[in-house]
């Protein structure tokens, strides 16, 4: 069955509906989802909804868009929380300047972003977790700062980097996951990418409720995201490489098996 490594169920988005969707989703070939935290809030959240659902995993942390105002007793609620059994990583966590030019001034400074993940990574090292990492336009600073953490096992999640940087990326054991961005019509980059890399390296994800893939998506982006959609990712990951639909899937969840310590 499929394995959705990254899906948000925490989010709002899924309010009304949520625990009917779940429980929906092993009849769709969906076996196993991993929900990250983004704050302490959503990661408290995404601890009880592991607990809740057998079929769920967490990952708890805080990310760079939050960096402002976090506090060492932040990170002691994130440690504390990662001692749950069923939490496999610290995530995600990264750095983020996207926003850096079209709203500066809600932006956290790079280098609030830099120092929190640095204490993250910090966490992860004592805790002997992998990590989840969020990259969006800070790809030579988050780089930089991976490699000083190098013993560490870690994904890059929704990668949207270049195939030399992934390269790298593999050769210090790392992941690369990718959404259903690559089902865009302009995802030419994600298929060199997902070309040149080895498939023992790639997971999958949907990013719930935000990236829905073609064809699932309406014309305008409004069409809310599940892991009812992660088998389209599979599907182009098998386009890409020559493989089957199936193979993809098996390989993608014993990649998603082994890198978060699932049995």
């Amino acid at each position: 069955m499929l394995f959705d490594t990254h899906a948000h169920y925490d989010d709002s988005w899924f309010d009304a509906d949520r625990d009917t969707l779940l429980r929906s989703m092993q009849e769709h070939n969906v076996g196993l989802i991993l929900n990250p935290g983004c704050d302490v809030e959503t990661s408290k959240t995404a601890v009880r909804l592991a607990h809740t659902y057998d079929f769920m995993y967490a990952a708890v942390g805080i990310h760079p868009e939050y960096s402002v105002g976090v506090t060492d007793a932040d990170i002691d609620i994130i440690r504390t929380l990662a001692a749950e059994p069923k939490v496999k990583a610290i995530g995600e966590i990264g750095l983020d300047y996207y926003w850096e030019k079209r709203s500066p001034e809600t932006t956290p400074p790079r280098e609030q972003q830099k120092i929190l993940l640095r204490k993250q990574l910090e966490l992860a090292r004592e805790l002997h977790m992998p990590v989840i990492i969020h990259d969006r336009e800070a790809h030579e600073d988050c780089f930089d700062i991976v490699k000083e953490f190098s013993d560490l096992k870690g994904v890059y999640h929704c990668y949207s980097g270049s195939l030399e940087m992934a390269k790298e990326i593999v050769k210090l054991g790392w992941n690369l996951s990718f959404t259903g961005v690559i089902t865009y019509g302009k995802a030419k980059k994600a298929r060199r990418v997902i070309e040149g890399l080895p498939m023992d390296r790639i997971m999958i994800e949907t990013d719930s409720p935000y990236l829905t893939p073609e064809p699932e998506r309406l014309a305008e982006g409004r069409v809310r995201n599940s892991s009812l959609f992660v088998h389209r990712v599979a599907e182009q990951i098998a386009s890409f490489k020559g493989l089957t639909v199936q193979e993809v899937e098996d390989i993608t969840t014993q990649n998603g098996k082994a890198f978060f310590g699932i049995a």
